[in-house]
């Protein structure tokens, strides 16, 4: 089965789709542009999918490639045979070609490296054989030499037995069984001291089927192994394995068996099961990072296309003690107005001289929204909030109300070589209380500027693959960007590196145009930016919005490509431009069927997908995609976990989901726990199937722990 067809299989879709997608990639497009503008050509597949093709593409080619090199490498030393070359070339997966090319494979110096550098390969051959009713010993004094150090024949034989031993580890065939013996019927268990308390004490005494534990749990066994608190191991039906591998091995002769079981033995204990035990447990945290990237990848994704507020006034303050609580006043665009520092916690506790400030602020800049950071001190934050809430509008009738954000990152981004260049002339401090405030605002363009692992919505991030990590959570980043679109004319370099096709250097040459030259009046202006040739304008230029462009297409995701049938469709359909232009066109494909689809597809020359995408934009230019989702919740009151009683239900917003549940601010600081269980009167998989991040839902109090600040909650509101 060649690549085409491997692909084809393996993700069900057709062999032409699988060759045009093969030559838009190898051509340097893009992900998000095959996505959004080849959709005749790739049979309308998503980005996710273009993904995981480009992911298989790169792993089968990378899995040929070692083919190969194996072929070549073992042909080379003369041992390459038609059956072990069948073998490598139908090995499905890398860790089958190795164990193929593992007997071959330079080693370094081992027990049977130096027997066979005695000469006593030929007397583990002999043994292994069964041919001869010949005690092996016996044989054995034929392979006495003095000079390499074989002096009896037991010596002989021990050699040829580490040979022995040796072979049997190196087996492919043993190998692949084991490891799906192992995987199927194995358990594994953990221990620890009962000494001291830690957050391992569930695994002191614990054992879980490795076929069923759960990835959080692999994760969690392997800190604490780090951590030196638990010792770990893969238990199994050792007799089992050894049955299996006699049954192949042993040849029925009482002179040459008992030495063949000596080997198979000492194979077991010092190389095979420790080899294979350490592939499993890999395996087990491969496929526990799978699902934890793929769980942060879901929370990142809700969580940067959070509905944007837009048109708001907006203060950022980043609650604290000592040094006190940071304010940053933010236009409707994100652009810094006014900073501020007050002191209404400890040890200050000047509620008074905060309030005179934040009023002073809220009056002369019509605030109309507090962007409340969730850490240090934000308790004591929203009793000081709740009292200007209250004063505002009895001394103003004005509204003004606050939400709680997650402040996870701002600290990094503050100290960041980005921030810097930002607001160089502002101190670190304040940064933080800008970033909780364009939170708010646009948490996508926001969010972009940190490093994705410190945001605060994945499980055990910090214990994954990095390298892994990243690159998933780049294309997660990179998919919400060019899915919402950026106005050119206001972006930072960060959110521009997310763009199709745009690299950082390319990022910074755009800014810096924008800056010389003031904002960009077009698309076509790209081509005059340092770098940015016609295949990167190919790939940027749809997802790049320009409002102020007297080209209204520009202000939409319909690519340069595709603007003349758009005009075309304009006046076939009898639709003023400046219609267009004011958005007052609402759906003008009303009563359009296929029929109809396919007659002015014909007629403007384009496919389907790409007609009915320009329709959708020319409805309603300069649409964001996250104006459909719900909006976090405004609160002008506080509540705190002693005002919490069993049976009290209240709207909370989902901050993160793992495994075992998700975590619901629900405004008393501390999140409280849907277990898996509480999030369904149905079955479900996993958490993600009911809820994500920034979901807004109605959940009823099971329980609290004051003492431990823990509470309990339920979606499950039909069994109570």
């Amino acid at each position: 089965m060649n690549i085409n067809e491997k692909l084809s299989k393996e993700l069900d879709i057709t062999l032409n789709q699988v060759q045009n997608v093969i030559e838009l990639l190898d051509q340097g497009n893009t992900v998000p542009f095959i996505a959004r503008y080849r959709k005749e050509i790739t049979g309308g597949m998503d980005d996710t999918k273009l993904r995981l093709f480009n992911e298989r593409l790169i792993y089968i080619r990378n899995l040929e490639d070692r083919k190969n090199t194996v072929i070549k490498t073992i042909d080379e030393i003369g041992k390459l045979t038609d059956e072990l070359k069948l073998s490598i070339e139908n090995a499905e997966t890398l860790t089958e070609v190795e164990d193929l090319y593992r007997p071959f494979k330079p080693k370094k110096r081992t027990k049977a490296t130096i027997a066979i550098e005695k000469g006593l390969q030929g007397l583990a051959d002999f043994i292994l054989s069964g041919a001869e009713k010949v005690d092996a010993l016996e044989e054995g004094k034929k392979y006495i030499n003095e000079e390499k150090g074989v002096l009896k024949s037991v010596d002989a034989v021990e050699g040829a037995c580490n040979i022995i031993a040796e072979t049997v580890s190196d087996d492919a065939d043993i190998r692949k069984w084991m490891r799906a013996f192992l995987n199927s019927t194995s358990f594994i268990e953990t221990s620890g001291s009962n000494e001291k308390s830690t957050p391992y004490e569930m695994y002191y005494e614990y054992k879980e089927k490795v076929k069923t534990i759960p990835g959080h749990r692999i994760l969690a066994i392997n800190r604490g192994e780090n951590e030196g608190v638990l010792k770990v191991k893969i238990a199994c039906n050792m007799d089992e394995i050894k049955e299996k591998i006699k049954k192949k091995y042993l040849k029925e002769n009482e002179f040459t068996d008992k030495y063949v079981s000596i080997s198979i033995d000492d194979s077991l204990k010092r190389l095979l099961y420790p080899s294979v035990e350490r592939e499993i447990r890999n395996e087990m945290t491969e496929r526990a990072e799978e699902g934890a990237i793929k769980i942060f990848k879901e929370n990142l994704k809700s969580l940067l296309m959070q509905q944007p507020i837009k048109g708001k006034v907006v203060l950022g303050y980043d609650p604290g003690f000592r040094t006190g609580c940071k304010l940053a006043v933010l236009d409707p665009t994100g652009k810094l107005l006014d900073i501020g520092t007050i002191y209404p916690t400890v040890p200050q506790n000047d509620v008074d001289g905060a309030i005179r400030v934040m009023k002073a602020l809220v009056y002369k800049y019509n605030i109309e929204i507090v962007s409340l950071g969730n850490g240090t001190a934000s308790r004591e934050s929203e009793i000081v909030l709740e009292r200007l809430i209250k004063e505002v509008h009895e001394e103003k009738k004005k509204n003004l109300s606050y939400v709680v954000v997650s402040e996870s990152g701002a600290s990094v981004y503050s100290a960041s070589e980005l921030a810097a260049k930002e607001y160089p002339n502002i101190d670190v401090s304040i940064r933080g209380a800008i970033s909780i405030g364009r939170r708010v605002q646009d948490p996508l363009a926001e969010l972009v500027k940190i490093d994705p692992k410190s945001i605060g919505v994945g499980q055990y991030q910090h214990d994954i693959n990095s390298k892994a990590l990243d690159e998933s959570l780049k294309g997660v980043v990179e998919a919400c960007v060019n899915s919402v679109g950026i106005d050119l004319n206001i972006a930072t370099p960060s959110l521009l590196n997310y763009v199709a096709g745009i690299s950082p250097a390319i990022s910074e040459n755009i800014v810096s145009f924008r800056n010389e030259n003031g904002i960009f009046k077009n698309r076509n202006e790209l081509l005059n930016v340092k770098r940015l040739g016609p295949k990167v304008f190919e790939q940027c230029a749809g997802f790049l919005r320009i409002p102020e462009s007297d080209e209204i297409l520009d202000n939409t995701s319909v690519h340069p490509e595709s603007y003349k049938q758009a005009k075309e469709l304009l006046n076939i359909l009898g639709i003023n431009y400046s219609e267009v232009k004011r958005g007052e066109l609402k759906q003008i494909d009303k009563g359009f069927n296929d029929k109809k689809y396919e007659e002015l597809s014909a007629k403007l020359g384009i496919g389907i997908p790409t007609l009915k995408d320009i329709v959708k934009e020319i409805s309603k230019p300069g649409r964001d995609p996250r104006e459909d989702l719900p909006k976090p919740i405004f609160k002008t009151g506080v509540m705190d976990i002693s005002h919490l009683k069993p049976g009290m239900r209240l709207l909370g917003t989902i901050r993160n989901v793992a495994d075992f549940g998700a975590f619901v601010d629900i405004g008393v600081h501390q999140d409280g726990l849907i277990h898996i269980s509480q999030l369904s009167s149905k079955f479900i998989k996993h958490p993600l199937d009911v809820v994500k991040v920034g979901d807004i839902v109605e959940v009823e109090v099971l329980e609290i722990d004051d003492k431990r600040k823990r509470i309990g909650l339920t979606m499950r509101f039909s069994t109570l």
